[in-house]
């Protein structure tokens, strides 16, 4: 239960961009009489995906070899959650910039690439790249596959409704939500990241295990506040990313990120 929500909404909210990107694409070409060139986005659609298998696959059986050294685990751990990172934080800038206007960036982006190859592309991309980050946060934070397939097949589900006009829903509302979330995992990510590497570095003596920056900020491993077994830890673990034990570099980390993208969020809503 403790990675089956974050995993849960994390397929989603991916599986939801790249979907709605395609969606998008998809009734433009309807709208402007190019129905013609649609097979050439469901293309690049099932070659995304499939390249996002691969990318998967490549990851699991590095994640599988490495798993056999605890200290290279932990090391490839804290690598993996860094490059998840910068891959969601690059995300995370985009939608405060562009969210608002998708649909608008979507179709200019369509107008300058219509040709066969081009929409071949678009889709490709945009699926590959949202696959990608589906790949490395699934080994970065440890997510159930059952979780993640279950958030993304939410999203195709809601996306075919879309295009068929089944249903409305606000996306700003949803994306705004959604967004807020994959903030604050982002900053627990970050702090995962810095405790992971710091471990390593200690059980493999490059680091004293008595080096102040092993300084605990709290620990309330032994409360309810425990964010493996205590009855409020796991719903704030699950929720916000929340630890009960952590440095000090890791909790300033974690929750200086969290305040630094939301004033960055705060900042840029005002030029867009």
């Amino acid at each position: 239960m403790d990675t089956f929500i974050p995993g849960l909404i994390m397929g989603f909210r991916e599986g939801l961009e790249a979907f709605l990107i395609v969606t998008i694409i998809l009734q433009y070409l309807s709208q402007t009489n190019r129905n013609e060139y649609k097979k050439f986005v469901y293309n690049g659609t099932m070659a995304g995906v499939l390249a996002s298998f691969v990318i998967g696959g490549a990851l699991y059986a590095v994640s599988s070899a490495i798993q056999k050294t605890e200290e290279i685990a932990k090391i490839w751990e804290s690598g993996a959650s860094i490059v998840a990172l910068i891959f969601v934080t690059t995300f995370i800038y985009w939608m405060i910039k562009h969210g608002s206007n998708m649909v608008v960036e979507v179709q200019n982006q369509v107008k300058q690439s219509l040709s066969k190859a081009g929409l071949f592309s678009v889709a490709f991309i945009m699926v590959v790249r949202e696959g990608s980050e589906i790949a490395i946060f699934t080994f970065a934070g440890q997510y159930a596959l059952a979780s993640i397939g279950l958030g993304i097949s939410l999203a195709l589900i809601l996306s075919v409704l879309i295009y068929k006009s089944m249903v409305k829903i606000n996306l700003r509302i949803l994306f705004n939500i959604t967004l807020v979330y994959l903030i604050l995992q982002a900053g627990f990510l970050l702090g995962y990241a810095v405790h992971e590497g710091l471990s390593a570095l200690k059980a493999l003596s490059v680091i004293s295990g008595d080096n102040f920056i092993f300084t605990k900020a709290f620990d309330l491993s032994g409360t309810v506040f425990n964010h493996k077994e205590g009855v409020l830890g796991i719903p704030l673990y699950v929720l916000f990313g929340w630890y009960s034990k952590p440095e000090w570099i890791q909790l300033i980390l974690h929750y200086g990120y969290i305040v630094g993208m939301t004033l960055v969020w705060k900042n840029l809503r005002k030029k867009y």
